[in-house]
């Protein structure tokens, strides 16, 4: 295993093929990738590094401080990887460098230089180019770098009828690679799935009467820290009673109370991959009647999206087997009444469900890829990855015998050549297998 590997979980031969499909379909654009600028909590008080993903997919390269430029028009000096000189004394505060020679080494790239460099030699290198591939608003300082490189080149153009003449986001190309994932990309999901599956069942074995949200929450990522996850892929969500309700509730500092549901949506972010799981449980340990009939009407539409997931379907399909579940459901609960297709037309549904129940899943957690293309919703692929979470959310005003009830089920799918794989099917989701895993045992669906 090389070097990159070991730190990555991927070979540089992976990135080096990412890079040349890149180059391939640049024709004569350039694209620039900066690496995420640091942030900071309270003053000078760094927050923990997260890198950039479009830089990682294409470099595995994880310090801040640099920026990558690919040129399709180039016969050398394609792939040109800025990064920060080596510096025994910021090193000493903020740990080791690689510095441009390691880094050549490292990563592959054909060429290295300080990020020094980049200002005053970036309207050299984009001078054969006719594009710019740029995410405006993502980096201010190399935003400025690359307008007066196009103002540059503009000035020159009218003479040599050389230079680039807009900026495209790099999404027109990332995008669309990004989101079928590649064999090496399943495996390391696959892990960060199990390891949100552990951090789960570490998290419901804190979970009763008494406790606080944020103890819930401290289990849930300490679990994924011992497993070798970089933390949780975004704020951990423990939702206890009406806050349940509330769809992205952080705060986390209330003490759960016997009879509640607590609503607990977390993922582990391992090797820069996502997991995303929710699941919603009965404090004491058992569900009432009523938490239970509304729990079983999400499981019901997260049963009937999940498989409804398979290549050649429609991304709306998946939402309309869900959305119809649900209110079916209403229906026999007596919440709604009317004809099930009348009452999706009309939106009916929207007050109790009034979010999508799906998104992308990868290096982000809401990760990238257009939902519609040309005007339809796009068609499932081999390799895809997604999550399936309906959800149901009686606010605690509402005058119902659910009312201050919140649930959410979700799970991570991949899309198969056959149909569909659940990434994290090892945690239990229905109503009898949550009070299984309540009472310490390994609850099966």
């Amino acid at each position: 295993m090389d070097e990159i590997a070991q730190v990555t979980g991927f070979s540089s031969g992976v990135f080096r093929r990412r890079r040349e499909r890149v180059l391939g379909e640049l024709g004569h654009g350039a694209m620039l990738l900066p690496a995420a600028p640091l942030q900071f909590r309270a003053g000078d008080s760094e927050m923990r590094y997260r890198p950039d993903s479009e830089l990682f997919y294409l470099t595995g390269f994880t310090e801040p401080g640099a920026a990558l430029l690919l040129r399709g028009f180039a016969d050398e000096a394609r792939a040109i990887l800025f990064v920060r000189p080596r510096d025994p004394a910021a090193e000493l505060w903020a740990g080791p460098r690689l510095g441009p020679e390691r880094a050549r080494e490292w990563t592959g790239v054909d060429e290295t230089r300080p990020i020094s460099d980049l200002e005053k030699a970036l309207p050299g290198l984009l001078g054969g180019s006719d594009r710019v591939f740029f995410r405006l608003g993502a980096h201010a300082a190399i935003e400025a770098r690359v307008v007066e490189a196009l103002r540059e080149a503009r000035l020159r153009g009218t003479k040599t009828g050389t230079g680039p003449r807009a900026v495209v986001d790099p999404g027109a190309i990332l995008d669309e690679m990004r989101i079928r994932k590649e064999p090496e990309e399943i495996a390391v999901m696959r892990e960060a799935a199990a390891i949100s599956v552990a951090g789960f069942r570490a998290a419901l074995s804190r979970v009763g009467p008494g406790v606080g949200e944020w103890e819930v929450e401290a289990a849930m990522e300490a679990e994924f820290r011992r497993r070798g996850a970089l933390g949780p892929s975004f704020a951990t969500i423990v939702g206890s009673g009406a806050n349940a309700c509330v769809l992205h509730y952080i705060e986390n500092t209330r003490r759960m109370q016997d009879g509640e549901l607590v609503l607990i949506d977390a993922g582990a972010e391992y090797r820069m991959y996502s997991g995303d799981i929710t699941r919603t449980v009965p404090v004491g340990g058992r569900f009432t009647p009523e938490q239970r009939a509304l729990h079983d009407v999400v499981d019901e539409a997260r049963r009937e999206a999940i498989a409804a997931v398979a290549p050649g379907v429609r991304t709306a399909e998946i939402h309309r087997r869900s959305v119809t579940a649900i209110v079916r459901g209403l229906c026999d609960l007596g919440v709604l009444s009317g004809s099930v297709g009348t009452l999706i037309e009309e939106g009916a549904h929207e007050r109790w469900f009034p979010h999508r129940t799906s998104h992308w899943l990868g290096l982000n957690t809401h990760d990238v890829g257009d939902y519609a293309r040309q005007g339809q919703p796009r068609l499932l692929k081999e390799g895809m990855v997604l999550t399936i979470e309906p959800g149901l959310y009686f606010p605690a005003a509402e005058e119902s015998p659910f009312r201050g009830i919140g649930i959410r089920i979700e799970d991570d799918v991949l899309v198969t050549a056959t149909g569909a794989e659940v990434l994290t099917g090892a945690l239990a989701a229905g109503a009898d297998g949550v009070e299984a895993l309540m009472a310490g045992e390994d609850g099966h669906d």
